[in-house]
């Protein structure tokens, strides 16, 4: 099995299905708390960075980051492939020039419909999902900050007229996303209920209006980390 760093940002994340999605696409993910991360990727052929609530650059109480910036930097400049959710989809686009903004306004909660974009046409882990283009792109979604402006070199693939930056790509191996592939529609069902009605969310509709595209949600987050994992496979020959 090829080996990949999946780096936990946040003590209340996890890899929820990509537990058993990526060692069903042949990758051994070697889970390792931020605080425990290595200095270098000797040894990992991927990199997945999970999500957190907090900002990308949040070194005063994650004094983590400033490292898990620097191996971002090294997947970048040695061609590792990376895949980056929510906050680390941000981290991504921190590092590569683009700009995050803490409680943009773009928020979003539960499942969300998203546009996969005609230049997503070919790309390795964006272009040949189960119901797309002629549907949505359905993904769980749990932020209120966002990435406002992707970076200069980066290629835009998915969108949606709440969030526009929703998936990019930098490079031909580095792959940015503000939603979460790994998150099990039930799982919405355990967010914090009091915190959802301070929002106006009635937690219950939420989670029932997860499980309705429970479905399409499975297909396309095993066929992404298909894609991806196609890549890691192939950097490795």
């Amino acid at each position: 099995m090829t080996r990949v760093l999946v780096v936990l940002n946040s003590p209340t994340s996890s890899m929820g299905r990509f537990e058993r999605l990526l060692p069903e696409a042949g990758l051994d993910p070697v889970l390792t708390p931020g605080a425990d991360l290595p200095e270098h990727l000797d040894g990992f052929a991927g990199v997945v960075l999970l999500g957190g609530g907090f900002m990308p650059d949040a070194d005063a109480d994650h004094p983590f980051l400033a490292r898990e910036r620097a191996l971002t930097r090294q997947a970048l400049d040695d061609g590792v492939p990376l895949l980056g959710l929510c906050l680390g989809g941000q981290l991504l686009a921190h590092v590569t020039g683009g700009t995050v903004t803490a409680r943009s306004g773009e928020t979003e909660r539960g499942m969300c419909a998203l546009t996969v974009l005609p230049a997503a046409a070919g790309d390795p882990v964006f272009g040949d999902l189960p119901g797309v283009p002629d549907g949505p792109l359905w993904m769980i979604e749990n932020h209120e900050d966002s990435v406002t402006t992707p970076p200069p070199s980066a290629t835009l693939l998915v969108s949606s007229g709440r969030c526009p930056v929703q998936a990019f790509r930098v490079g031909d191996a580095a792959w940015g996303l503000q939603f979460h592939p790994e998150a099990r529609p039930d799982r919405v069902a355990t967010w914090d209920e009091a915190a959802l009605a301070d929002q106006g969310i009635d937690r219950a509709a939420l989670a029932a209006a997860a499980l309705a595209r429970a479905a399409e949600n499975e297909a396309q987050s095993r066929a992404l980390v298909r894609g991806w994992a196609d890549v890691v496979h192939r950097s490795v020959k």
